[in-house]
């Protein structure tokens, strides 16, 4: 049997990983910049970490959800606490195309209505409903086109007012940072309308956190910079450190009944340990304050680079953008300068979303290499 073959892959095979070092099975290490898409949140292999996993497959490392998991209560009211988060409620899932997956439903189930609002260039996943509100042709099906689902553009009140006054839109979901799109964000005044025109309607406002939660853009979650409240978050990527996990966060005034959603794997109590961990090495290291100080920092020394044409994002979930395609220019910084990053549905965007943990001298690293590789 051979593999289902959907993914370009660079020629480059990880064996270990430390920190940000990755190292290759010829003995090659590199510089991970971008954490498997933003994954990566407290470093590879911390301590830590890998200590809180093994202690807990020393014990049980899965059950089914019909029995108590105290572990699902500590992680709830850990995330609470540190999210400033508490008037939500946390169901737990596997990662964040699912976590996507159960908001919509959720919101449909609580409007009984079906309609979706998303926004140009947005990716929430690559299934059913998730995929059919990313603004992605070439990954939807046409079962996924069955959903209901407009799409607008960032700032555009009033179109978005028009659609949200007929009445038929059960949610609309967005990202405050977009990660796959290339680091767009829209305005707090259009957040703050969009979250006021919800209200007034009666439709539930998801803020997709995937990619942009648990602290990375220097608050604990991006929507949180722009003042207001969403019936639904959704959680994953960095929240496990590369243990799959996802979550919903829905606020109390939607209600739970038996059946309403559910999961076999989500939850269970190696996930919990994986989540708990994190949660408490970004209190203890200050990893939140960290991102938002060399985000700062970044953006600094990005204006040394006079290819730059725009420095994009916030804290640690960050693009520089180009006048010219970043393909060759990811090779040359993988191949030559041993250094990961990422790219963007805008072709002209480096994304940068390293752990949490790095220091300036990282980042000056980077930038030495970044400079070598556009020399």
């Amino acid at each position: 049997m051979e593999l289902f073959d959907v993914y370009p892959l660079y020629d480059v095979t990880p064996v270990t990983a430390k920190g940000i070092v990755i190292t290759d099975d010829k003995g090659d290490t590199y510089l991970d910049f971008y954490g498997g898409h933003a994954v990566i949140s407290i470093g590879h292999s911390h301590p830590y970490y890998i200590e809180r996993i093994k202690s807990q497959i020393d014990q049980i490392g899965f059950y089914s959800n019909s029995v108590k998991n105290p572990l699902q209560r500590q992680l709830a009211k850990k995330l609470g606490q540190l999210s400033n988060c508490e008037d939500y409620n946390l169901f737990l899932c596997n990662s964040g195309a699912e976590a996507n997956e159960n908001a919509l439903k959720l919101a449909s189930f609580h409007t009984n209505k079906s309609r979706v609002i998303a926004f140009t260039n947005s990716f929430h996943g690559r299934t059913s409903a998730a995929v059919a509100a990313t603004d992605n042709e070439n990954i939807n099906a046409p079962i996924n086109k069955q959903q209901k689902v407009t799409f607008l553009s960032f700032e555009d009140i009033k179109t978005f007012e028009t659609e949200i006054k007929k009445e038929d839109v059960c949610a609309v979901i967005l990202e405050a940072i977009q990660g796959v799109g290339g680091l767009d964000e829209p305005s707090g005044i259009f957040y703050r309308e969009i979250a006021a025109l919800c209200k007034k309607y009666g439709v539930v406002l998801i803020a997709d956190e995937v990619q942009s939660g648990f602290g990375r853009t220097g608050s604990f979650f991006a929507f949180q910079q722009h003042e207001i409240k969403p019936d639904i978050i959704t959680i994953a990527k960095g929240m496990g450190n590369g243990f799959p996990v996802g979550g919903v966060l829905i606020h109390k005034n939607i209600q739970a009944s038996y059946g309403l959603l559910g999961t076999t794997f989500g939850g269970n109590h190696l996930a919990c340990t994986a989540v708990l961990a994190v949660l408490e090495v970004l209190e203890k290291e200050q990893l939140v304050k960290n991102a938002e100080r060399l985000g700062k920092y970044f953006k600094k020394r990005a204006l040394e680079i006079p290819q730059v044409r725009e420095i994009k994002g916030r804290g640690l979930m960050l693009g520089l953008k180009f006048d010219f395609e970043v393909g060759e220019l990811r090779k040359n910084l993988i191949y030559e300068q041993h250094l990961f990053t990422g790219g963007a549905k805008d072709k002209n965007v480096l994304r940068i979303l390293p752990a949490m943990n790095i220091t300036k001298s990282d980042m000056d690293l980077f930038f030495e290499k970044l400079k070598i590789a556009l020399s």
